[in-house]
């Protein structure tokens, strides 16, 4: 590297330096008052947590646990109405809205309106669950996929059931939807796709309780390609 390169690289930096001092100077003030902001946003944050939606979590489970029991025995307006005093689902939802009870208070409304046979209804509460418990998830999309076979809208029924297995993963929930997902095919006429459906449960899932039977589905779609 030439003497004159050195020179000229190291007034560069020099002066790339100075740039970012001459910055640093000018917009101290600013700079200090942006990062007490984000301090002061964060402590907002951590007191909102801790001093208004901790209560509101440990309320909401415990006004909720009724509603649950209701729901378990399956007595559905109950357990989305409330009785003697005590919220069904939906004031849970209204009234402890951004906890996780009212989350999960969305899914069970779900599954009584599925049975009740408001579907409409079925898919809104499923579609406003946000749960991370792969489960559940995989549960609401699959739900959600039944409200959509009886309301004879199969391509959204085929939809939510491949998001299930997507979700789900597991030999349980996977061969449960993939089964759905073939019957939906059926109903469409693409013996093709139901054929596909079923052979994969039988050969990603053959321990399931799915794939005892699903020769009989296999060879039923077959027949007819």
């Amino acid at each position: 590297m030439s003497k004159t390169h050195e020179n000229t690289t190291a007034h560069l930096k020099d002066d790339n330096f100075g740039r970012i001092s001459k910055f640093t100077r000018e917009n101290q003030k600013s700079l200090v008052f942006i990062a007490s902001a984000v301090i002061a946003m964060i402590l907002v944050y951590v007191l909102y947590q801790k001093l208004y939606l901790a209560p509101r979590e440990v309320s909401a489970a415990d006004q909720m646990h009724v509603a649950q029991d209701f729901w378990s025995k399956k007595e559905w307006d109950k357990a989305i109405k409330g009785d003697a005093g005590y919220p069904g689902f939906e004031k849970i939802i209204t009234d402890y809205s951004n906890t996780k009870a009212a989350n999960l208070a969305n899914f069970y409304l779900g599954v009584a309106y599925l049975n009740k046979g408001e579907y409409r209804k079925a898919i809104d509460n499923f579609n406003n669950y946000r749960g991370d418990d792969v489960m559940v998830a995989a549960e609401a999309y699959g739900n959600t996929g039944d409200a959509y076979v009886e309301l004879k809208d199969y391509d959204k029924a085929a939809s939510y059931f491949k998001k299930a297995i997507d979700k789900a993963k597991n030999n349980f929930l996977s061969p449960l939807y993939l089964k759905k997902l073939g019957l939906v095919y059926e109903a469409q006429n693409d013996n093709k796709s139901a054929s596909e459906a079923y052979k994969s449960i039988k050969s990603d899932y053959p321990t399931s309780a799915e794939a005892q039977n699903i020769d009989e589905y296999i060879a039923r779609v077959d027949a007819k390609l």
